[in-house]
């Protein structure tokens, strides 16, 4: 353990006994969760920044929009908004987060808002869409204001749970026994090859019990797509020179695959929900321009796109931009079980959109 984090451990102590404390009032019924008539699915983590929330809600969507009307509730990370907003496929950033507008360009038939204070956004949701048929809450493991019926919890393969410490001394923003919340469990960014015994080691570090399901993931990455047309892509040239840019946790993964498929001639990470400005855009372009010349591409990920795409930059700087699509594969040939388990959980509760609780909210 790092001096820093010895010192920083006395703060985490302190953080510990105050989510302990509100965990114990809900659990004990003294603290109140609103639940709602109507599907309602969570996904989120114990871990700050970068477990894979985003693609796996994306994988979700995609089972679940073809068979019911469903919305996505964000408190949209980043904004400068307050408040109820549905999201557009025109919005911005700024407005609405970069995670929900990623998630409505994928699917703008699929209604989707942002509202910081969860309770209050399902509410605006049922009364605007009354004939909705289920909810996907994103990040919202840790709202226990909200009673979801179906909680997936997104665990990190790489930065495991089991190793790591409270804020601030580490990156666990709720304690390792919340797991037990869990209706599922999915490890993500696994290695392809993963091996049974690792995956028995890793399921015996978290103690699920006998109702808890456990899932294990990776990413695989597609062609990239044109950020302003996402109908033209770039074929794989490993002599093509590209700038790799990413604003998002732990970018190793995406700039790997970058180097695997072109000639990266530059690496750019910028944090975690970075708001790109024109000046940044244009450094690089213009940058990278004088050296390349004009056969070079820029290629970010998707999310980070999604900030990109409302910048006012010239068509000649646009058209050299395109994001690397991903989807989320299940490992073990377990993607069939995990779909049936989020189609029977939705198909078995039929919303009629009420509130069960109506008293403790504060």
């Amino acid at each position: 353990m790092n001096r820093i984090r010895l010192l920083l451990l006395p703060i985490s102590w302190l953080y510990w006994l105050a989510i302990k404390v509100r965990n114990w009032l809900f659990d004990a019924g003294i603290a109140k969760s609103f639940e709602f008539d109507i599907p309602t699915i969570c996904v989120g983590n114990l871990t700050v920044g970068g477990t894979g929330k985003t693609p796996h809600t994306d994988y979700l969507i995609s089972l679940l929009k073809s068979e019911y009307k469903i919305a996505l509730l964000s408190r949209g990370y980043g904004r400068k908004t307050k408040g109820f907003r549905i999201v557009e496929p025109t919005s911005t950033a700024a407005e609405v987060g970069d995670e929900p507008l990623q998630l409505k360009i994928k699917h703008p038939e699929v209604n989707c808002a942002v509202h910081e204070d969860r309770v209050n956004g399902v509410v605006e949701l049922l009364a605007t869409q009354p004939e909705l048929e289920a909810l996907v809450l994103d990040d919202a493991f840790q709202h226990r204001w909200i009673k979801a019926g179906l909680n997936i919890l997104m665990v990190d393969y790489n930065r495991p749970i089991y190793k790591d410490f409270l804020l601030p001394a580490g990156n666990l923003r709720d304690s390792i026994s919340e797991v037990k919340r869990a209706n599922i469990v999915v490890v993500s960014k696994c290695p392809e090859n993963i091996t049974t015994d690792d995956q028995q080691r890793f399921i015996s570090k978290i103690n699920l019990n006998d109702t808890q399901q456990i899932y294990f993931t990776t990413y695989r990455y597609g062609v990239p797509k044109a950020i302003h047309n996402g109908s033209l892509e770039l074929a794989p040239n490993p002599t093509k020179p590209v700038v790799a840019l990413a604003g998002i946790a732990n970018p190793g993964k995406f700039f790997n695959q970058v180097e695997n498929q072109f000639n990266v001639v530059q690496k750019k990470a910028f944090a975690d929900h970075h708001n790109f400005t024109v000046k940044e855009i244009l450094s690089i372009f213009e940058a990278t321009s004088k050296r390349m010349g004009k056969g070079f591409a820029v290629i970010t990920t998707e999310k980070d796109a999604a900030r990109i795409r409302t910048l006012p930059l010239s068509a000649e700087a646009m058209q050299k931009f395109y994001y690397l699509p991903l989807e989320v594969h299940f490992l073990n040939n377990e993607g069939n079980r995990f779909n049936r388990q989020i189609l029977s959980y939705v198909r078995e509760n039929k919303p009629n959109g009420n509130l069960h609780q109506e008293q403790g909210y504060y």
